[in-house]
């Protein structure tokens, strides 16, 4: 008896595993390193296009968007920085995205915890920061967070469908 309760356990405990090992939107991570012993990283998920018009249709202009999928993207900073002219202090945020065809606005959120669709409000938002549209070469099909080294700092890039939204990001 003993035998088929731990053989059960075993096959649970697998089948969660898997089952959480294909996750459509897979966990991601982007880092800058901005000298000095100051970073900056971001925790997502990446969800994947499949052949679907993502801004403008699944992700709605001039609406809050998690920034991501599944548990909210988060955004730490070891360090004082400056985002987009704003300062932000040094700790952990959540980052969610205002999407339009041709401006954005990164929400710095001091909330913190959420599931990713949970947008906690304007009144825990630290900073809303403009960011840069353009339009890239050939589509994303994977939705990717990454850091560019820009003069003294890094620019934070969205990249997804044929869209790239970025910030710049800087010591302080």
């Amino acid at each position: 008896m003993q035998k088929r309760i731990a053989l059960l356990a075993l096959f649970a405990s697998l089948a969660a595993t898997a089952c959480f090992a294909q996750r459509p939107s897979p966990a991601a991570s982007a880092s800058c390193d901005l000298g000095g012993g100051k970073t900056v990283k971001t925790d997502y998920s990446s969800p994947r296009m499949k052949g679907r018009k993502i801004y403008g249709g699944l992700v709605p202009f001039g609406e809050v968007w998690r920034t991501g999928a599944n548990e909210a993207t988060t955004f730490v900073t070891s360090s004082d920085i400056v985002v987009g002219g704003t300062n932000v202090p040094a700790g952990k945020y959540t980052i969610f995205t205002v999407p339009n065809a041709d401006k954005w606005s990164l929400v710095i959120s001091k909330g913190t915890g959420e599931w990713g669709t949970q947008y906690p409000g304007q009144d825990k938002d630290l900073a809303r920061v403009d960011m840069k549209v353009s339009k890239l070469p050939a589509p994303v099909e994977n939705f990717t967070i990454s850091y560019e080294k820009s003069g003294n700092g890094c620019a934070m890039n969205l990249d997804w469908e044929t869209t790239r939204a970025s910030a710049d990001i800087k010591a302080k």
